[in-house]
């Protein structure tokens, strides 16, 4: 149980200004106008509203001193968070020679008047090179052909087919190779074909270009594709991943590009033939980096040390960023310029270790104090800098928060030109800046992390220390091993700032740099011996058929579309569930709970009937007959899917 935090005075405006009246006969009898008219009673006004004010301020100081034991056991609100994006430059033109992005790069967007512009910084230098062709494949149904080709891909025989397959069969492909990685290029593909491989939708073929990045095979993005699936002559701009690893195909190593074909969707057309090409031309018409909502500083001054042990400094811009490689405290002395070493605290500094501690949250330089144990012997936890010293930093990153989740294509304006870049654009839209926490938060958090520390020994352990591992996890469940001395399962659910209405399967797939963080965190704090696996939970697909009488007067569309995004919140696991704050585990789904929800949409006069379907999230498919009640395991979450709902 948390103790509340005493109110000092709770008295407001009315009770000082009623006070004061009341005290008017006792020292000032003569006094008998009382009314709002009076200038004496507008006086007392006047000085009630200036009490309240300082009343309100004398309140604070609970959570102040409650934030200050938490500081002295150890426990600080969260920095905040620094959102994430992909730029994208885009060159003016195709090049011959390679093009550099240098790192540090500032992106921003077109502010509006009386607002500040959101800056994004590069995190490393972006290279656009021409990509250089060295072999090409064709794959029927596992079996692997080497091609003889030219460096730019043309077939002096005629064309070839893309899909060797005949009739064509769902897993052909075929594989472009290069010399160096296109890890991040954008690809302009320019196709000869023939008008061969009919029966597609040539606005959306049953198509995947996919690269190795090592470990699997993973799909670039189409940009845009005037080809018509390959069948006629057009340019396709493929933007490819952070990621490209070499692999050695039909005795060939390179860095390879696959088209492959793709079992259609339910009622889509396929090939009938495989399309011809004739001539296929690579090149590189921009690339992608990864940048974030930060400004970098570099070389800061803080100040100069005066020789006394525990003295701070502090930078020009707070908060901090986590420190990466190179950004540190430099102290410069007589004796030269010397790096110093940060550390969480000062428990485990001798004397002589070149330590610092930095509060990211306050941008506080705090080096070693001198301690005094109960014997009277005095030790000093880290060195001090010698008087005269210059105390810098060399470098340090200050920014995040929400702001930074900004829209796709939004991040538009260049810092600075870099010649042969004509624009850039953010294609997606930035994700993981949250703000700092907040001081009813951190008070919450506190006593739970006093009372087990930063263990984990229970499920409630786990799943605390999963959200504090990172911004980016919403929820967190996790299942007792077995008897049989299993592992720990985590379950989380990842943070999806997009509406409810938009959220599909794949949005819920965690990062491998989530996954990372979240191992990494929860292996530092387990029980030796016990193993920890953390996934995502199954999420059940759900599909509701709803009949609705509208309100006389209000439009059926209207009132479809809410009662539609009402459903879409409800079976939701970030937004639904009873009290909105995500759909819990364990709790099953009825006709009657819906019912009630259906009937509370604005415009809905009364529901004839709810029927309930499971629904495959993959194939896009209902499973089985309606239900009444659909039960949910243990390690579940509902997710919502396609929704009919007919209004009368």
């Amino acid at each position: 149980m948390v103790l509340p935090a005493p109110n000092l005075d709770d008295r407001k405006f009315q009770d000082l200004v009623d006070e004061a009246k009341r005290m008017i006969p006792r020292y000032c009898p003569e006094w008998t106008n009382h009314n709002l008219s009076d200038p004496g009673v507008a006086l007392i006004e006047l000085f009630a509203w200036m009490s309240e004010m300082i009343l309100f301020r004398l309140n604070q100081v609970p959570d102040r001193l409650f934030v200050h034991f938490l500081n002295l056991v150890g426990i600080e609100p969260f920095p905040p968070s620094v959102a994430r994006a992909d730029l994208t430059f885009w060159l003016s033109s195709v090049l011959e020679q390679p093009v550099n992005v240098p790192a540090g790069m500032q992106v921003s967007t077109a502010g509006e008047v009386g607002s500040h512009p959101v800056v994004f910084t590069t995190l490393r230098q972006l290279t656009i090179a021409p990509p250089v062709f060295e072999a090409a494949i064709t794959e029927r149904a596992g079996t692997e052909q080497f091609l003889t080709v030219t460096d730019e891909l043309r077939y002096d025989g005629g064309s070839v087919t893309c899909f060797p397959s005949n009739p064509v069969t769902p897993g052909d492909a075929m594989y472009l190779g290069f010399h160096d990685s296109l890890a991040g290029n954008v690809l302009r593909v320019s196709v000869q074909a023939s008008a061969e491989g009919i029966g597609v939708d040539p606005r959306n073929p049953p198509l995947a270009w996919e690269v190795w990045s090592g470990e699997a095979w993973v799909t670039c993005r189409v940009y845009e594709d005037s080809t018509g699936g390959l069948n006629r002559q057009g340019i396709l701009t493929l933007l490819v991943p952070l990621a490209h690893e070499p692999l050695t195909l039909a005795g060939s190593r390179g860095y390879w590009l696959r088209v492959r074909l793709l079992q259609p969707a339910s009622g889509q057309p396929t090939y009938q033939t495989s399309p011809q090409l004739r001539s296929v031309h690579v090149a590189a018409s921009g690339g992608t980096v990864p940048a974030e909502h930060a400004m970098h500083v570099t070389q800061e001054s803080i100040g100069r040390s005066d020789g006394r042990s525990g003295q701070s400094f502090t930078v020009a811009h707070s908060p901090v960023l986590p420190r990466r490689a190179g950004e540190t405290v430099r102290v410069i002395d007589l004796d030269g310029a010397v790096d110093w070493t940060e550390v969480a605290d000062f428990t485990e500094s001798g004397p002589h270790d070149k330590h610092f501690v930095l509060d990211s949250s306050t941008g506080v330089v705090t080096f070693g104090p001198r301690v005094r144990y109960a014997d009277g012997s005095v030790v000093q936890r880290g060195a001090v800098p010698r008087d005269g010293a210059e105390i810098l930093i060399t470098n340090y990153r200050h920014g995040g928060g929400a702001a930074g989740n900004v829209g796709a294509g939004t991040l538009t304006v260049l810092g600075t030109t870099v010649p042969f870049i004509e624009r850039v654009s953010n294609l997606r839209p930035a994700t993981g800046g949250v703000d700092a926490e907040s001081i009813e938060d951190a008070k919450t958090r506190g006593p739970m992390s006093i009372r087990s520390g930063q263990r984990a020994v229970t499920a409630g352990d786990f799943e605390r220390l999963t959200r504090e591992a990172s911004t980016e996890v919403a929820r967190a469940r996790c299942l007792a091993a077995s008897q049989r001395g299993g592992p720990v399962r985590v379950l989380v659910v990842p943070q999806i700032r997009t509406a409810p209405e938009t959220h599909k399967l794949d949005d819920y797939a965690l990062s491998e740099p989530l996954l990372r963080q979240i191992q990494a965190h929860l292996d530092e704090r387990r029980l030796v011996g016990s193993a920890v696996e953390v996934g995502t939970p199954y999420y059940q697909g759900v599909s509701i058929a709803a009949l609705v009488r509208a309100v006389p007067g209000r439009p059926a569309t209207l009132v479809r579309q809410r009662t539609i995004d009402a459903l879409a919140r409800y079976l939701n696991p970030l937004t639904g569930g009873p009290d909105g704050e995500g759909w819990p585990f364990d709790a099953d789904l009825n006709a009657a709970t819906l019912s009630q929800l259906l009937e509370s949409v604005e415009g809905v006069d009364r529901v004839d009937e709810v029927l309930l379907f499971e629904y495959d999230l993959r194939t896009r498919r209902r499973l089985g007959a309606a239900k009444d009640v659909i039960q949910l395991d243990a390690h579940s979450l509902f997710l919502s899917a396609d929704h009919q709902v007919v209004v009368r």
